[in-house]
């Protein structure tokens, strides 16, 4: 944990980008992506920049299986069976939505976790805001690969013009406040960690992959978006 003090901000922004990117490709499926950082430390070492304290113990490892990762993240992310978890904020609504029908096979009609429902809507407003379309999460606008691409983009274009030092005081305002939004549609994270802690008990690396992801994103929806505003 980094002492708040001695934190310089566009540093602290680039290590707030880093992070959402790694996030971002381990929950598209990029286990190359995911073993390599667990391989070389990187969650801790990222962890170590940012004033919070963040649990990276199921995420650090001498030796990585890929295969495995893969095994595991299929069995829990993209093949619908017994340990099967959405990735997507629409599957973990308690209400059906009203302006979406799903196209889904694995949905019963209306109940609740369609695809594409309202909160597929309200993050796809937000990405219209900047003409982002995301490359991760397969098409799914409120997947949570496709979110945290997101958050990744708004967060490394404030570093950027930080690091330049022009006046883009609107712009800069305008990004905290798409971060500060884009983060209020992660709230379902806290259904996800239950979801996937329950289901991910052998290697556990998802649960905590998840359980890191829903930490870090609490701690910059409260303080990392406003460091040093």
């Amino acid at each position: 944990m980094a002492n708040p003090s001695t934190v310089d901000p566009v540093a602290l922004l680039q290590a707030r980008a880093h992070v959402y990117d790694l996030l971002s490709a381990a929950f598209d499926g990029d286990v190359e992506v995911l073993a390599r950082a667990m391989d070389d430390d990187v969650f801790a070492r990222l962890a170590d920049t940012l004033p919070t304290e963040l649990d990276t113990d199921a995420l650090t490892a001498d030796s990585v299986d890929t295969e495995a990762l893969a095994y595991g993240y299929d069995n829990l992310f993209e093949v619908p069976g017994p340990n099967y978890v959405p990735p997507f904020a629409s599957a973990h609504r308690a209400d059906p939505s009203e302006q979406f029908e799903s196209d889904s096979r694995y949905h019963e009609e209306g109940s609740a976790g369609e695809l594409l429902g309202e909160p597929a809507a309200a993050i796809a407003g937000l990405y219209a805001q900047v003409d982002f379309r995301p490359e991760r999460g397969d098409g799914i606008p409120d997947h949570l690969a496709a979110q945290l691409e997101f958050m990744y983009a708004l967060v490394a274009q404030e570093a950027h013009l930080r690091a330049d030092g022009a006046d883009g005081a609107e712009e800069i305002a305008a990004l905290r406040d798409l971060q500060r939004d884009a983060l209020n549609q992660l709230g379902w994270l806290d259904d996800l960690d239950e979801a996937v802690a329950e289901r991910d008990t052998v290697e556990g690396v998802f649960a905590g992959l998840v359980r890191f992801t829903r930490a870090f994103c609490a701690w910059d929806a409260r303080d990392g978006v406003e460091f040093a505003g």
